[in-house]
Parts: structure tokens; C-alpha cells; sequence
């Protein structure tokens, strides 16, 4: 079965003056599009792992035909990452984190402030394309990681409880060069009640 664009679910708008709905309309259905159907195309004649999970494709990306292994890393990457990112934004987002999640950043990290200053940094000195991601085991801890282009943790065998997306097209129609602004911005889009959400599901042993 073919891999198919997540729908969001709010408004291109919705995430207006952090995000702009021009970024999010680009972003969303024709960047992430164009991972999707280079991914299907990059699988189209590999049968053997059409049954694979998105989640499971990338666990295994080292193990796949050399002659598909680079498409699937770039556009599997792509496609998971940013199916990750639309579901853990949205309106009336921000604030201090909640939940079993903001008594996890408190616990590995200290204070709220703290954790969005080491995660913010590790997207700005992430160099050229890129993303920035919280990743947690089934314990429950959490670590900070940054990765190029579109590599996941995924790859490594570990869960994504959330990230932002470092390339510019996330950004450099509002925020021109100025990565940092756009971070900073970034936290007022968080939807915690999604990443308490996925917080949830690993700690249960599932990659999401």
C-alpha cells in the first residue's frame, strides 16, 4: 500500500504570526508530498517490503537493497519526520510543558527554560539542513539529539517523542536567515497534549 500526505488538522492559518500559513501550506503539500511519492517510487518494484510499516522502514533502513537504501533514508526520513512534526503543533499551543513529559524535562533537564535553551541551541549549531529532536526510552528518559537532512532516530533504534525542522523551507519565508527567531517562535506552536500523547505510546514500547 502506498504511502500517503498526513491531513492536517487545523488550518494552514492556525499556527499565525509564529508559523506562516504560506510556510505551512508550502511546507506541508508540496515538500512533504515530494518525500512521499519518492518514496513510493524508490519502493514501488520492492514488494517484499511493502507490508513494512513507515516506523519499521526506517528501523531497517541499513538492511535495504543498496540501490533503494539512499531514497528511503532521505524521503522514509522526510515522510516520518514530518508526519511527526504537524501532530505535535497546533493553536492555543505553548506554555511550560505538561504532564508526565514536563515532570520528565524537569527531571533530566532542571528547569523548563534550561531544557528549551539546550534544545534550541542544538537546532542552531545544527549545520546546514537539518532537524533537532527529543528522544525518550520506554523508562521515560529523554535526550536532546540534532541530525542532518533527514536522518531520524528512528535509524538507531530509538523513540522520537518530538522535534523541530531546521531546513529552511520551515522558516525562510518569514525568518530569512534568523534560525534562532524561529526556534524561539517555535515553542509557542507546541501542542503538550500531543506529546504527552506520544510520550504515552513509547513508554508502552511503541515507536511512533
Amino acid at each position: 500500500m502506498a504511502f500517503t500526505l498526513p491531513e492536517l488538522t487545523y488550518d494552514t492559518a492556525a499556527l499565525e504570526p509564529h508559523i506562516d500559513a504560506q510556510t505551512m501550506g508550502l511546507h506541508h503539500g508540496k515538500h512533504h508530498q515530494t518525500y512521499i511519492t519518492n518514496l513510493n517510487n524508490a519502493l514501488s518494484e520492492h514488494t517484499q517490503l511493502h507490508g513494512l510499516s513507515l516506523q519499521e522502514l526506517m528501523k531497517k533502513v541499513g538492511e535495504l537493497p543498496e540501490n533503494i537504501r539512499t531514497a528511503v533514508r532521505n524521503n522514509g526520513g522526510g515522510h516520518v519526520n514530518h508526519s511527526m512534526f504537524w501532530t505535535i503543533m497546533g493553536p492555543n499551543g505553548g506554555g511550560d510543558a505538561t504532564g508526565e513529559v514536563g515532570a520528565a524535562i524537569a527531571r533530566d533537564f532542571g528547569t523548563f527554560e534550561d531544557f528549551k535553551k539546550k534544545f534550541n541551541e542544538a537546532g542552531t549549531k545544527q549545520f546546514g539542513s537539518g532537524w533537532v529532536f527529543v528522544t525518550a526510552d520506554q523508562a521515560g528518559k529523554l535526550e536532546i539529539v540534532a541530525r542532518p537532512n533527514q536522518d531520524t532516530p528512528l535509524m538507531e533504534g530509538k523513540s522520537v517523542l518530538m522535534g523541530n525542522d531546521v531546513w529552511e523551507h520551515a522558516y525562510y519565508l518569514k525568518y530569512q536567515n534568523r534560525r534562532a527567531d524561529y526556534l524561539n517562535a517555535w515553542w509557542n506552536v507546541v501542542n503538550w497534549d500531543a506529546v504527552n500523547a506520544r510520550f504515552a505510546a513509547i513508554k508502552t514500547g511503541e515507536f511512533i
